[in-house]
């Protein structure tokens, strides 16, 4: 079942995106067994999964993924798991065809209450860091400093963030000293670029020369 009530700690989270258990969430603060068998940390309740299917297991270097053998496999961002993996933020991790999850290395920063802004064709979900246009799910996810860039934006939706405003959101206030304009400059061009790919008939991120950047989010 969902560990909810333990999110409020410092540890990496798994998602549930679409499926029988979406929008589920469970703090990875100790081993967890995948499966359809209901002595498991996730129960995903579908025939395609093995009764112990996946584990996730913490450690030194990270979060470890693993197939336990399971009859239908387990993906990592879209390849077969033939061997241990360590996640990293973003992360896709697909059990069977039947359950997609999300893997946040971090979920301190999120507010607990947050909801969308749905106020227009793009909306965000800052918790499990979902993007929709038109009503359609962006598949695969944004890159962490990606979402973050966006959410800069989507809260300011319509006024204009400087570059430095924008630069310490993404790398952090003390991280972002001599990060270049060029890095900026390539980050927001590869979010445009995802945005393009969902909807080429508007510009999301809109450059206003000497101010700063703004999101133009028009109504549905």
């Amino acid at each position: 079942m969902s560990e909810e009530h333990n999110e409020s700690q410092d540890y990496p989270v798994l998602v549930a995106q679409g499926g029988p258990l979406d929008g589920s969430r469970w703090p990875i603060d100790h081993p967890l067994m995948l499966g359809r068998d209901p002595g498991c940390d996730i129960v995903i309740p579908d025939r395609q999964v093995s009764r112990y299917h996946a584990r996730l297991t913490p450690g030194i270097n990270g979060i470890m993924l693993e197939d336990l053998g399971s009859k239908n496999g387990t993906s990592h961002n879209s390849l077969p798991v033939t061997a241990p993996v360590v996640l990293q933020d973003g992360d896709i991790v697909k059990i069977a065809i039947s359950q997609e999850f999300t893997f946040l290395s971090s979920d301190a920063t999120m507010p607990l209450e947050a909801s969308p802004l749905r106020n227009g064709r793009l909306v965000l979900d800052m918790r499990s860091r979902r993007v929709w246009i038109m009503g359609k799910q962006m598949t695969p996810p944004l890159s962490a400093s990606q979402f973050h860039l966006l959410w800069k934006l989507y809260e300011n939706s319509g006024n204009v963030v400087t570059r430095p405003e924008l630069i310490s959101t993404v790398w952090g206030d003390e991280q972002s000293v001599g990060v270049s304009d060029q890095a900026l400059d390539a980050l927001i061009r590869r979010l445009r670029d995802r945005l393009a790919e969902m909807d080429p008939s508007h510009t999301y991120i809109v450059t206003v020369r000497g101010h700063g950047i703004r999101l133009d989010n028009p109504k549905g």
